[in-house]
């Protein structure tokens, strides 16, 4: 049997901190002045370091709970939300760069958890740039001084990935669909005995602060 492991770890502290952390940023991001423009790209980077982070300590310490699978995602999905709400708000980045992204990351959340109880996903290659080209991206949008032609290049290439992954993602959860229900029917009949389904993909699933295409510099 495993060990039980407590709802009050470090992975899940690091999780929540990170929480905390977007109304923070949001917050620094609508204020007036280049010092305040710094003060949150620097929130922002920190923030996105802390995935890795809790990803590190969760993997190495065997810190993975329900709780780090729920709140991880929640986590690098709002800090990026929020970020590209801001920008767009304050009119530094067009609004359908914005929705592109938060319907593509709203659709595959939504889709993980639909296909949770026939397995896990795993984090693929494309999941894991996608996540770093939109963070590069914001990170230039928040940086002042940086050429329009640097940061449309950046952003351009985000948005590209990361609506190939989400299709991507679309594919591999069908996929994971049709494996599960066709294990299902063989063990129905008495053909095999039970087995957990796992099919390769873009975002972890249920893995939460223990990896996936979620984390943002994960």
């Amino acid at each position: 049997m495993g060990r039980r492991v407590s709802l009050w770890n470090i992975a899940n502290a690091v999780t929540v901190v990170r929480l905390l952390l977007v109304p923070f940023f949001a917050a620094l991001l609508f204020v007036e002045g280049e010092g305040w423009r710094y003060a949150a790209l620097t929130v922002f980077v920190l923030a996105s370091l802390t995935d890795r982070l809790d990803g590190e300590l969760a993997r190495r310490y065997g810190l993975i709970t329900d709780f780090g699978k729920i709140a991880d995602p929640i986590a690098d999905k709002a800090l990026i939300g929020a970020a590209l709400v801001g920008l767009s708000v304050l009119g530094e980045l067009p609004w359908w760069v914005t929705i592109v992204i938060i319907v593509r990351e709203a659709a595959v959340t939504l889709l993980r958890f639909a296909v949770i109880r026939h397995g896990v996903i795993p984090a693929s290659w494309g999941g894991k740039v996608k996540t770093v080209l939109q963070v590069v991206a914001i990170t230039l949008y928040l940086l002042p001084g940086v050429p329009d032609v640097l940061r449309w290049g950046v952003m351009g290439a985000a948005v590209a990935v990361t609506a190939l992954t989400g299709a991507d993602y679309v594919i591999r959860a069908v996929r994971l669909r049709q494996v599960a229900m066709r294990a299902r029917a063989r063990e129905e009949a008495g053909s095999v005995p039970g087995a957990a389904v796992r099919e390769a993909g873009d975002d972890t699933g249920a893995r939460g602060n223990a990896g996936g295409d979620g984390g943002v510099l994960g």
